[in-house]
Order: structure tokens, then sequence, then C-alpha cells
């Protein structure tokens, strides 16, 4: 099994490892849906200059009113929902974080350039990361829950930053929609809409933090063509709510497909789909020697997942998972 580990270059890692691999490669080591918006472009007089600031006030606006914030001052706009993950510990500060994981690692990377202690339990942190809908197993979390605990980091002068980069599969608001002032939320608008490559998402934050951002940030956050794809994608609760439904059937029909080859759905999202087995590791191989790449975990060797596959690609997957040898 090669070094899956990095989020970028993965399918040229599996490229170069199994060359007699059948092409096209099929990349299920995402999360991503994998039917995305048909979302437009900016115009072409749009995109030779830099985006106004009442263009990218409107898309906060569109945004937060669907993640359930009522003030767009609350919603900035972010070249992705990494880029912000990676410049709040830069703004909070903070000398001890908890990133309960399995999780995304990024978050504790991100603490630990800043120069925060990372401990093991929550009595011991002044910050403290979730992921809710967490990844990779998707786990939630419950709102009250969550206020407590921020009830407790901000008796602390911490704060409490919760990761909804997959929360778009359901309508559930935002956390940041409570108002709590030591709360801050991230979003995705890549994982959801399938266009991860616009650089597109935002931080959810009390006022006063995020004004700092904004300030951090600069005046021209993100470009024209994710201005005009934010704007469309986000008045589209028909697309979104018919994204949902397709999403979820086909997650169900995913479970199956892998019930049937003897794995074990152990947890997901309907964007991925976490599956056990006891030979994993060799499982990950054949379906990477068949051009189809999947993701395993160091830390749980008995796991992979699964992003959710294009239709045409599915007889394909059941084909390869059906082998043995």
């Amino acid at each position: 099994m090669g070094d899956f580990s990095l989020h970028g270059g993965r399918l040229a890692t599996a490229a170069k490892l199994w060359p007699a691999a059948p092409l096209p490669w099929i990349d299920l080591s995402t999360g991503i849906n994998p039917d995305p918006y048909p979302a437009p472009r900016a115009s072409r007089a749009a995109r030779a200059r830099l985006p106004f600031p009442e263009e990218v006030a409107a898309l906060e606006a569109a945004a937060g009113a669907v993640f359930g914030l009522r003030d767009p001052a609350n919603v900035v706009a972010l070249p992705g929902a990494e880029a912000g993950l990676r410049l709040l510990p830069h703004l909070l500060g903070a000398e001890t974080v908890f990133a309960p994981g399995p999780t995304y690692a990024s978050h504790g990377e991100a603490w630990a350039q800043a120069g925060a202690r990372q401990v093991g339990r929550e009595e011991d942190a002044r910050t403290m990361v979730l992921v809710d809908p967490n990844n990779p197993d998707g786990r939630t979390q419950e709102r009250g829950a969550l206020l407590a605990l921020a009830d407790r980091l901000r008796s602390r002068g911490g704060w409490l930053i919760v990761d909804e980069s997959f929360a778009d599969v359901s309508d559930r608001p935002s956390i940041a929609a409570e108002g709590h002032s030591r709360i801050l939320a991230l979003r995705s608008f890549g994982k959801f809409y399938g266009l991860a490559g616009l650089r597109l998402g935002f931080a959810l934050a009390p006022l006063e933090t995020a004004a700092r951002l904004r300030r951090l940030l600069g005046d021209w956050p993100i470009g024209a063509d994710a201005v005009a794809a934010g704007l469309a994608a986000y008045a589209d609760a028909t697309w979104r709510i018919a994204a949902r439904e397709r999403l979820r059937a086909r997650a169900d029909r995913l479970d199956r497909m892998l019930a049937r080859a003897g794995l074990k759905v152990i947890g997901g999202t309907s964007l991925f789909r976490l599956a056990e087995a006891d030979d994993a590791g060799a499982r990950f191989d054949r379906l990477a020697a068949a051009g189809i790449l999947t993701r395993p975990f160091d830390h749980s060797p008995r796991w992979l997942r699964f992003g959710l596959p294009r239709a045409r690609e599915m007889a394909r997957l059941d084909a390869a998972l059906a082998r043995r040898a």
C-alpha cells in the first residue's frame, strides 16, 4: 500500500504505483459531489477586474441565508475552507488545542504550526476543534452539547471551532446561527456543490472576529468565478433539494454494493462511506490495480473510505469489488 496521507497528489502517486491499471482512474479518495452544480462563469467583464465589495457582500448574504444566519456581517468569504482553518490559529491564538480524532488532520497541523500545544482532553484545552459531520466516520454533534462545550471554553477564554464542511448534505442550520460569542464555524462550497477547484468557503463568526478575519484576508479574498458560482448555487434551492435526494439514493446503493462484497459500512455521510474489513489493505491494492483509488488510514488499517462514484462508474466499481484476487 502506498503513502496516501497527503491531501494532494494521491491520484498521481497511485498512477505511478499501478502503471498497468486500466484508464481512466476512478478517484474515490475524496468526499466531493460527483455531479457538480452547473455553475455559470463570471462575465468576461467581471473576470477582467477585481470583484466589487458589494458583490462579495451579496454572496456572503446569500450563503448566510442558507446556513441560517440572519446577519451577513457574520459571514466571511474565504478562498476555500482550508484557508480558513489555516488562518484561524493565527487569528485566535491559543496555547493549547484539542482536536479529537480520528478526523481531518489539517486542523491539528495548522494549530501545531502556529505554536499551539495539542492536548488529549477538553479540560486541558483553551480551544477545541470539532468536525460536524466528522470525516471519516460521519459522526454528528448534538447542538445542546456544542453550546454547553462552548460555554466551558469561553470560561477559559477559549473558542469552539466547528468545521461544517460536509454539513450541506442536510438542511440543518449552522451551529453559528445560535449566535454564541465563542463559536466559529467553517463551511465549504466545493464539497457539496462538487466544485472544489473554485476554492470557495466561509467562516461564520461573531462580528468582531469576522471583521478581524476580513482585515487579515484583504479586500479581494475570492475571484469573480467563485462569486458568480456561489450566487447562483445558494439561490438554487430546487437543485439543492434534488441533490440531497440523489446523493442519499446513491449512497444507499453504494452501501448495498459494499455489503455484497463483504465490507461492513460503519459510518459516513451521503458524500462518502466508511467501510471496515479485516483485509482492507489487500482490498485497497486490488481496487487500485483495477484503476479505482479509495482512502486507507494508517491509524485504522481495517478501514477504507469510499467517495461517491458517478452513476456511470458504479458497475465498474461493483465488478472490482467482486474480485477476490
